[in-house]
């Protein structure tokens, strides 16, 4: 049962007020591990475990949709050790998450450019893709070789062809976003970055236009589901306005 403190909060008139679909930039798990004299794949490593924890704990959270930077377009610039690592945690979490999360609903897609992929990574994406895909308990999207310049960039190119073939003639806003990596997904209502850094690193930068940010100190090996009831709680009193008085 979860704490009293993770009930979802009710505003005036029983409105309940939290997220459809959070977002999240998970950083610090290098700095958790040399904090401890470990290796910085240990700290991914530990990353990866509590990321289980966080889908587990989203759906009675009332989280519907969550998505998940775990690699940048940026992150290429790392040693490679480190890189070969973090794909190989990508395809071990894959592998060995994709029973568990096919029999307990919830649906895992990913986003970014995957040409520049592991051959055998881009296969376990596509299949687990396919696997979950009837499921609804909780949308998973996770974040991989994506940057938000970069998806507009190829989004861009997407929407010319169509108005070069004529399927288009005065584009909009609504033509763009179904071009994106994110088409037929619900904008994030809250972004969330662990490790105390305050900046939006690239991620979702058309798609969270109008979402509410929150920065916790605390690196992502060490954010429980208990942080994350507790940031949900201050969202709900937040005032969204949207441009509006």
């Amino acid at each position: 049962m979860m704490a009293a403190e993770t009930a979802p909060l009710l505003l005036s008139g029983g409105v309940d007020q939290r997220p459809r679909h959070v977002a999240i930039i998970m950083d610090g798990n290098g700095r958790w591990a040399v904090e401890r004299g470990w290796p910085r794949l240990v700290g991914h490593r530990r990353g990866a475990e509590r990321v289980k924890q966080i889908v587990r704990a989203c759906p009675d959270l009332g989280v519907n949709w969550l998505t998940i930077y775990a690699f940048s377009t940026e992150n290429w610039k790392r040693t490679t050790e480190e890189v070969l690592g973090l794909m190989k945690i990508f395809r071990r979490y894959i592998q060995y998450e994709a029973e568990g999360m096919a029999a307990e609903g919830v649906r895992l897609r990913f986003i970014g450019e995957r040409s520049r992929l592991d051959g055998k990574l881009q296969a376990l994406m596509s299949s687990i893709e396919a696997r979950t895909a009837g499921n609804s308990r909780l949308n998973l999207t996770v974040a991989i070789n994506y940057g938000g310049r970069d998806e507009l960039t190829r989004a861009s190119a997407r929407l010319a062809q169509k108005i070069a073939r004529g399927e288009i003639e005065n584009p909009t806003e609504a033509d763009l976003t179904a071009c994106l990596d994110t088409a037929g997904h619900p904008d994030p209502d809250l972004v969330i970055r662990t490790s105390g850094e305050t900046r939006t690193s690239n991620f979702l930068p058309w798609q969270a236009a109008y979402a509410e940010y929150e920065f916790t100190p605390t690196l992502w090996p060490d954010f429980t589901p208990d942080h994350l009831a507790r940031i949900l709680d201050r969202f709900g009193l937040r005032d969204r306005r949207f441009g509006g008085v």
